[in-house]
């Protein structure tokens, strides 16, 4: 081979994959895998990836049997020289809170509140941590007061991970306390963390709830760098959608003993099993099982506190709207609905959509039909509300019907399909008072905003998750708002009950992790409950 030509990379090597893991490449023999089984902390085999998987932990063991044999390749060898620099030890727990410096004033004039004084002395006690406060509870500023004693302890990069929409929050809370931080986006993430050490602060953090994403990826790089000295994790809704397998990753994050092994933690909390489909078995994993004894096993890691007890906040109070249509609404409802059905059949005969994806399909546009049909009941409740004076929100899944109450009722338009310097906008003229009224998709609306101004909100349908219906609630119901908030529940027909029931069974299962009480749960699968909604209409 002359001296221009590429050279092949090995076969046999070890390497990082995008996660964080050691990645063990090599052709198929019997006998290596048998002396990889023996390895300790052991590894996995990733039908994904094509490799074996080990924790960055076994790099000695794995480098030790087999460095004659395999190539290290450069991004693992730069990551065992910096395991080898030892760092400076961190002070004992009792020296970080009395550098803590918890009951000082703020520079902006605030104190920390007795419940955020009590969650930054929980995270200095904590290399990995889960704060799972409610929203509205001050996460951001319990977690810096955390970071600022630390930083003043040893020397240390204070990282911040949050949407751009909340950085400004983010400088804000830290300027208050004289703490520089560097602040980073979820889409951009680095490779790398300083090698000084750093403490990793996670905002959002159920945006990592899927393994397949690579910003998990990304964040499970970080969470598993040798460089790390701490990393907590921010978030109101470590379950969003009520199953355990959305914990996972944050568990692996925080290097939770759970978070080690994924076959055993969904085998045991998620029924996990193979399931015939088409040619193949595919791995099922999205039911919940055991989930009292992995409330335990988590509880000394995660810290979630509810905004009646820590503030004393006034009450959130639902309303359910029950909306009927008269016998005209209804066949103009049957025609829009018949009209979807017929035009959707002919697309799957066609081939240009799955018939297996017909009844997802038939319920969202039932969903958003229902919408639209409810909006002569809502606008009526918009006008009485305003007329009293009050100040309301609305959230919906759907932006039409939003663009409709708009050119009707007028009002603040927030959504998704706006930049965020609009979005800013239009919140900043609701809170000002300059509009009784805005109009938010649960997107847009739901996510790092502050709509305390209003002492009414209104959720048009309901999404599938209750992480997403409890975060817009709490846009409004927090600190600085006047009165109690009540929540306007709308529905029309059997798919809001449907969403409802769906809501509600998840919200049960969440119960069970994150809150104080034992709860059976009753389950009944989607499928089910769409083949019966079809069934009855």
């Amino acid at each position: 081979m002359s001296e221009s030509s590429p050279q092949l990379a090995p076969s046999c090597y070890f390497g990082l994959t995008s996660a964080g893991l050691i990645k063990v490449a090599f052709p198929f023999d019997p006998v290596t895998q048998a002396e990889l089984r023996k390895i300790r902390p052991r590894g996995v085999w990733s039908g994904r990836g094509g490799a074996w998987e080990f924790p960055f932990s076994a790099a000695e063991h794995l480098t030790e049997k087999f460095g004659t044999r395999f190539v290290v390749r450069e991004d693992l060898s730069q990551w065992i020289t910096w395991s080898k620099k030892v760092l400076p030890s961190m002070p004992r727990y009792q020296e970080l809170v009395q550098k803590s410096d918890l009951n000082s004033v703020l520079l902006d004039g605030r104190k920390a509140l007795p419940h955020q004084r009590l969650g930054a002395r929980w995270l200095l006690a904590r290399r990995g941590a889960l704060l799972a406060d409610e929203m509205g509870l001050g996460k951001t500023l319990t977690s810096l007061l955390a970071a600022r004693a630390m930083a003043r302890a040893v020397e240390v990069h204070v990282m911040v991970v949050a949407p751009v929409g909340l950085h400004s929050h983010w400088l804000e809370e830290a300027n208050a306390l004289d703490l520089q931080i560097d602040l980073r986006s979820w889409a951009r993430l680095p490779k790398e963390l300083s090698i000084k050490g750093t403490l990793l602060i996670v905002d959002e953090a159920h945006f990592a709830q899927s393994l397949n994403a690579k910003r998990t990826q990304a964040l499970l790089r970080l969470a598993r760098h040798p460089c790390l000295r701490a990393i907590w994790m921010l978030t109101g809704t470590p379950m969003k959608n009520g199953r355990p397998s959305q914990l996972f990753p944050l568990l692996a994050a925080i290097d939770h003993p759970l978070g080690q092994d994924k076959f055993a933690f969904e085998k045991y909390f998620c029924q996990g099993h193979g399931r015939e489909r088409g040619i193949g078995t595919i791995w099922d994993c999205n039911v919940s099982s055991n989930l009292n004894d992995l409330k335990k096993l988590v509880k000394p890691f995660i810290l979630n506190r509810t905004k009646d007890k820590s503030l004393g906040l006034p009450p959130k109070l639902r309303l359910e709207h029950l909306v009927t249509l008269s016998s005209s609404e209804m066949k103009g409802f049957n025609h829009r609905l018949a009209l979807f059905i017929d035009d959707y059949r002919q697309r799957t005969q066609s081939g240009l959509v799955p018939s297996t994806a017909e009844s997802l399909a038939f319920l969202t546009v039932l969903r958003k039909i229902s919408a639209e049909f409810k909006l002569p009941s809502v606008s009526q409740l918009i006008k009485d509300l305003i007329g009293q004076g009050e100040n309301i929100v609305l959230f919906s899944s759907f932006v039409q019907p939003l663009e409709l109450l708009k050119t009707y009722l007028g009002g603040e338009l927030l959504t998704g399909r706006q930049n965020f310097q609009a979005r800013e906008l239009a919140v900043n003229n609701f809170q000002a008072g300059n509009n009784p009224l805005l109009l938010a998709t649960y997107g847009a609306g739901g996510l790092g905003f502050t709509l305390h101004r209003a002492r009414h909100v209104i959720l048009l349908e309901r999404p599938w998750t209750p992480g997403d219906v409890a975060q817009a609630e709490d846009r409004c119901h927090r600190l600085g708002m006047d009165g109690s908030l009540t929540s306007h529940w709308f529905q029309l027909g059997l798919a809001d009950q449907l969403v409802d029931g769906l809501v509600a069974n998840k919200s049960e299962r969440i119960e069970i992790i994150m809150g104080s009480s034992r709860v059976i749960v009753k389950r009944q699968s989607l499928p089910k409950m769409l083949f019966q909604c079809i069934q009855e209409l």
